[in-house]
């Protein structure tokens, strides 16, 4: 259906079961700072049992009702009711601050070609969350040109959950439209745990990244970044206990990824595009630099989903890295690509000359590094970290 654009913006959030987070949220909403006629507020019902369609359809502008849940990926159902210019996803339980739509807006207005306005995302305690990957947004708040998701073919509903925002990133910058996040743009987000089942997670984190590796990303590196994806997911699973749930998920992944592979042929991610993403060059340049001034030893503090290129950049530069250090996957005969994985105090005993942070999701290097400058002396490089931020990583680590 071609997009109608009656007004500015339209506000998009899917919610089951949660009616008085939900209206919570949507007092909230009222707070934003523009005129009631500026925007509208679309909620897609995931089937709900409970009183939430009743109570809700005479305060929003529009009430989609489903009759299955279809997770976080439900929103899809409401771009299609949408009317204005620029889409709101969010949560059920996060909130713009005053004033950050109309700056979203703004920011449209002035980048022709912006598909994507992601913004910073603020945890109750006042740390932040946010993605593994510079530049990808997270769901529960995000700006997209109607257009651009149009362009597209919208969010993917047979994702249901976990890595949708990674394939939609992808997809907006395949097509040319560019995807940023932005400081000036912030959304609450309550992060309530009852709409987080933890084994449901496992699951579609294992099946969806694997099919978001499989969808986007070139040879030689979706073999390398595949071989990761099951290798964490599988060590979060034994974490939590729920291996069962990663083995199903790993099954349909590796089957809907085999399909996908081929189906989405002509969506590789560009070599500029994948640089843009995932910093290989970027990263290699920094590893580099360290060499050249004649660092020899190094240690790597966090696993993140991204710690290739660091491993990488090391032994194109020479380097050796004693360990990584990160509390979450550390075990007994734990190795990452042969360099041991220990908790991150006993990697930083091993005799290195620096620390790198081997983690380019800001959120989550600016993490670290606040850690890292209580436990040692040793020179800290963070090429992705953000000092402004208080933050900290979800409890089940960047995913």
């Amino acid at each position: 259906m071609t997009p109608q654009h009656d007004l500015t913006i339209s506000i998009v959030l899917a919610t089951h079961n949660r009616l008085d987070v939900l209206m919570n949220t949507l007092s909230k909403l009222g707070e934003c700072g523009l005129p009631r006629d500026a925007y509208e507020i679309v909620v897609v019902d995931n089937a709900s049992t409970d009183a939430t369609a009743a109570t809700v359809e005479p305060l929003v502008d529009r009430l989609v009702r489903l009759r299955r849940n279809r997770g976080s990926c439900a929103k899809a159902y409401g771009v299609d009711r949408a009317r204005g210019r620029f889409i709101v996803f969010l949560d059920d339980d996060s909130h713009p601050v005053p004033g950050s739509l109309a700056r979203m807006a703004d920011h449209f207005e002035r980048e022709l070609r912006l598909g994507a306005a992601g913004f910073t995302v603020t945890l109750p305690d006042g740390r932040a969350e946010g993605s593994a990957l510079p530049g990808v947004f997270v769901g529960c708040g995000v700006g997209l040109r109607h257009d651009a998701l149009y362009a597209v073919g919208g969010p993917d509903r047979t994702f249901f959950m976990q890595a949708e925002e990674y394939d939609l990133s992808f997809r907006l910058a395949h097509a040319g439209w560019n995807v940023r996040l932005f400081d000036d743009l912030e959304v609450h987000h309550l992060k309530t745990p009852d709409s987080r089942r933890t084994e449901r997670t496992t699951f579609y984190d294992t099946r969806n990244n694997l099919r978001v590796i499989a969808r986007h990303l070139p040879a030689p590196y979706a073999r390398v970044y595949r071989e990761d994806c099951i290798q964490r997911y599988h060590w979060l699973a034994q974490r939590d206990g729920h291996l069962t749930a990663f083995s199903r998920g790993l099954r349909a992944g590796r089957f809907r990824a085999g399909i996908e592979r081929l189906t989405y042929r002509r969506r590789r991610l560009s070599p500029e595009v994948f640089e843009a993403f995932y910093r290989l060059r970027q990263i290699g340049e920094h590893v580099q630099r360290l060499a050249d001034s004649g660092m020899r030893r190094v240690v790597f503090a966090d696993l993140g989903k991204n710690i290739f290129p660091f491993l990488q950049g090391a032994r194109l530069a020479g380097l050796e890295v004693t360990a990584v250090g990160d509390d979450r996957f550390a075990a007994p005969g734990r190795a990452y690509r042969g360099i041991p994985v220990l908790p991150l105090e006993e990697a930083l005993s091993q005799h290195c000359d620096a620390v790198v942070i081997a983690n380019t999701g800001p959120v989550h290097a600016t993490t670290t590094h606040r850690r890292l400058r209580r436990l040692t002396p040793m020179p800290i490089h963070d090429w992705f970290g953000r000092p402004g931020f208080v933050s900290a990583p979800p409890p089940a680590a960047d995913r």
